[in-house]
């Protein structure tokens, strides 16, 4: 059992993430060392972005530094810790709202909130490669989870109904990002434009199905779905916003809801009675 002066004790988390919330300096005492978890978490980040995270690992980032793979333990006690500090340093603090943000509701709030998360897991995709491996608990991770559940505050959800929105619509911007990552990854290794591949799979589509078989696909094909749309976003603008219309009627129901009781509370007899039911 550890002691309870333990540092760390009282949070639960190890220390290497300690120090990334700032509540520890450094491991251990003595001189200060010239290796800092920042610098650690720095060169594994850019062995990630440079040759994917399949190149990490916590002896290729102590050669990158210069230093003993032991020397590392000192501040990241396994590899999944890293993996952790790697991807709370990819996404970022969440960008500041725009000043007009002052008259958005909760809709446009959110809806900034998932742009904003897409546009850092494209830049970054390498963070899709990472393991979910427990709830968020780094600083970043929790910051953006701040920005999301506040963007819901007066919704009149109940707080479980906040996290499974957040939850919702983080999916969704995540498998989109992955879908993404993960073609752009084939149309890499193929060698050959992104048009030509869609034009590939459209005349093998054409040759491989007809009315008679596939007449859902055929109709597909007859219409403008795979060329016709000038909204690059459109898959995912599509998927965000009929979740968002959904959840409106969610607010709206709740809204009537607490209008009705109100006025119930508010008038006496069975009237009153009568309508708050």
């Amino acid at each position: 059992m550890a002691d309870e002066d333990d540092e760390g004790s009282a949070t639960g988390l190890p220390a290497s993430l300690e120090m990334a919330w700032g509540l520890r300096e450094r491991p251990g005492k003595g001189p200060r060392p010239t290796l800092t978890l920042p610098r650690i978490v720095e060169t594994a980040v850019a062995l990630a972005a440079g040759e994917g995270m399949d190149a990490v690992s916590m002896g290729r980032v102590a050669k990158e530094l210069g230093v003993s793979t032991m020397s590392l333990y000192r501040y990241v006690t396994a590899k999944e810790e890293l993996y952790i500090l790697m991807s709370d340093a990819g996404v970022g603090a969440p960008p500041a709202l725009p000043p007009e943000a002052d008259g958005w509701g909760w809709r446009e709030l959110l809806t900034q909130w998932a742009y904003a998360q897409r546009a850092v897991l494209m830049a970054n995709p390498w963070i899709l490669r990472i393991p979910i491996t427990g709830a968020p608990v780094s600083p970043n991770q929790l910051a953006w989870m701040e920005r999301g559940l506040a963007a819901l505050a007066d919704t009149g959800l109940g707080e479980g109904e906040k996290i499974s929105t957040i939850i919702l619509i983080g999916g969704l911007v995540r498998n989109e990002a992955t879908m993404a990552a993960d073609m752009m990854d084939a149309i890499v290794k193929s060698g050959v434009a992104p048009d030509q591949v869609l034009g590939r799979y459209v005349r093998t589509l054409r040759l491989m199905t007809g009315p008679d078989t596939h007449p859902a696909v055929t109709r597909l094909l007859e219409s403008d779905a795979f060329t016709g749309s000038d909204e690059q976003d459109f898959q995912f603008s599509f998927g965000l916003n009929r979740i968002l219309d959904g959840l409106a009627t969610l607010v709206a129901g709740r809204a009537e809801a607490g209008a009705g009781a109100g006025a119930g509370a508010a008038g006496s007899g069975p009237e009153a009675g009568a309508g708050g039911v």
